[in-house]
């Protein structure tokens, strides 16, 4: 939980609901707070790959009944200090209203979301040196 929040400050609750040994299927419960709010809902691994050079995983979750919601992440060992990290993600309203909406949003929270993550991998990194 403690990377989970450096990444995604927001999320303030996440607990297991179902464990898989092969992690793909395996659900957490987690909790998101928007300004007074704090939104629930399940996310579920649809992908999953750890090997040394090269880690992958995809979740989903709907949210609000509005968005169905996925984000993979990747990572792939270039170098001994070099690593490709790759952020994919979607979202597909459920009501047709919320298409417009997503048409004038803009990708700011993808990229602030990438920095993030790049800026702390970069301290952990400097940290086990």
């Amino acid at each position: 939980m403690e990377k989970t929040q450096k990444m995604m400050p927001q999320v303030v609750g996440h607990s297991p609901v179902k464990i898989t040994e092969e992690k793909v299927g395996t659900i957490y419960r987690q909790q998101y707070k928007e300004g007074k709010r704090i939104e629930e809902y399940d996310v579920e691994t649809l992908e999953y790959m750890n090997t040394a050079d090269h880690k992958k995983m995809k979740v989903g979750f709907t949210l609000a009944n509005m968005f169905e919601i996925t984000a993979a992440y990747e990572l792939a060992k270039i170098t001994e200090h070099k690593t490709m990290f790759k952020y994919t993600t979607t979202n597909k309203p459920l009501k047709a209203f919320l298409k417009l909406f997503l048409w004038f949003a803009s990708d700011k929270t993808v990229v602030k979301f990438v920095e993030r993550v790049k800026t702390l991998a970069e301290e952990e990194n400097a940290l086990v040196k």
